[in-house]
């Protein structure tokens, strides 16, 4: 990758860092709990989203349904951009790695 590729990669990560907080902001109570970490792997990046444990239902909704129109929306976005994107939720103090259960919940 070049260096002007990986500044845009850069400047692309920060672009969907921004946009996954903003709308994780909108949702919860505890704003000063949202953070979001871009974790880079060889085809794709990781966004992971942790909010405040009282705060995961708002952020996951009802049988997941929140969750999934944030994945889609990062999808969309992905697609543009031409990098794949995968949100990980997490709620503060769990462990790295560790998936809410009903983060992916089918209707």
């Amino acid at each position: 990758m070049s260096f002007t590729d990986e500044s845009r990669k850069k400047e692309l990560t920060q672009s969907m860092v921004d946009l996954i907080t903003s709308l994780a902001k909108a949702l919860v109570d505890q704003h000063d709990e949202v953070s979001v970490e871009a974790i880079d792997e060889p085809t794709s990046t990781l966004l992971r989203l942790r909010v405040s444990p009282a705060d995961l239902g708002k952020v996951i909704g009802k049988q997941g349904r929140t969750a999934r129109s944030i994945r889609t929306i990062l999808a969309a976005a992905s697609m543009k951009a031409q990098h794949r994107f995968a949100l990980d939720i997490q709620q503060v103090g769990d462990a790295p790695g560790r998936v809410h259960p009903n983060a992916d919940a089918e209707d």
